[in-house]
C-alpha cells in the first residue's frame, strides 16, 4: 500500500519557524517532523511514500533524498500553486494508483500504529458494492485548541457530518482514488469530498485514544521537543 504524506503548505502558524524552513522539516528531538512520520511509516512496513511539496519545498527533497536512508522509496510531486489536500492528492493519483493508499499529514506526532491501515485498504479495495466506503478516518479526542470537533462516529463505524458528539479527524486516513472520480487537477479541500460521501454513507471511521498531537504551534513543537530530549 502506498502512503501520501501532505507537506506542501505554508505552515503559517509556524511563524516565524517558518519563514526559512518548511513546516515537515523543523526539528523535534533528533528528526525533523517528517522524518518522525517517514520512520513510523518504515517501521509499519508502509515504505513506498509519495510526498506533495510546494511551500520551500525543494528543501525537502533535499533532506530526504529517495528515501534510502530511512529504508522507504518516496515519489515527490510537486505542485506549482498550493492546491490544497484533495487537488493535491488528485495531481499525485497517477504515483499512488488504482488501489487504496493512506494520507498522513506531515506534521502531526502520534504512537498509532500505521501498520492498522494496510487492512483498512485492503476492505475498501475488496468492497464492490456501488455504494462500496471511499474512505476511512482515524478520528481522535477534541483538544483545547479544537473542542467541537469535526465529525460524528457512530458505533456501527460510519462517519457522518450530521450528529453529535464530534470527534476531531487526526489527519490520518485511508482513501480510494474512486473518491476523485470525474475531477481534475484543482485547488479544491478534502472536507467537500468527504461530506459528500458522508452522506451517502460512504465514510467509515475509527477512534484512537492514544497519543496524538497538532504541532500547529512553535509553543507545541518545543513542548515535543523538550518531551522528547527528556525521554
Amino acid at each position: 500500500m502506498k502512503v501520501m504524506i501532505l507537506a506542501a503548505g505554508h505552515g503559517k502558524r509556524m511563524l516565524p519557524l517558518t519563514e526559512r524552513t518548511p513546516k515537515p522539516l523543523l526539528k523535534a528531538g533528533d528528526h525533523s517532523l517528517i522524518e518522525w512520520q517517514i520512520l513510523k511509516l518504515a517501521k509499519a512496513g508502509l515504505r513506498d511514500l509519495v510526498i506533495n511539496l510546494h511551500y520551500l519545498g525543494e528543501q525537502i527533497p533535499a533532506a530526504l533524498g529517495d528515501g534510502a536512508q530511512y529504508g522507504v522509496r518516496i515519489q515527490y510531486s510537486a505542485e506549482t500553486e498550493l492546491l490544497e489536500t484533495a487537488g493535491g492528492i488528485i495531481q499525485a493519483l497517477p504515483l499512488l494508483g488504482a488501489q487504496a493508499f493512506a494520507v498522513v499529514n506531515g506534521d502531526v506526532w502520534t504512537d498509532f500504529d500505521f501498520s492498522r491501515l494496510k487492512t483498512v485498504a485492503a476492505d475498501l479495495d475488496a468492497a464492490t458494492d456501488v455504494n462500496r466506503p471511499l474512505a476511512h478516518l482515524v478520528l481522535v479526542p477534541n483538544a483545547a485548541h479544537h473542542p467541537r470537533g469535526d465529525f460524528h462516529l457512530s458505533d456501527s463505524a460510519q462517519v457522518s457530518d450530521e450528529h453529535e458528539p464530534r470527534l476531531t479527524f487526526s489527519g490520518i486516513s485511508v482513501l480510494h482514488p474512486h473518491l476523485f472520480t470525474g475531477l481534475s487537477v484543482q485547488r479544491l479541500p478534502l472536507s467537500p469530498l468527504l461530506r459528500q460521501a458522508m452522506s451517502r454513507q460512504q465514510v467509515t471511521g475509527e477512534y484512537f485514544a492514544g497519543d496524538w498531537q497538532d504541532i500547529g504551534s512553535p509553543e507545541r513543537l518545543k513542548a515535543l521537543e523538550c518531551r522528547l530530549l527528556n525521554s
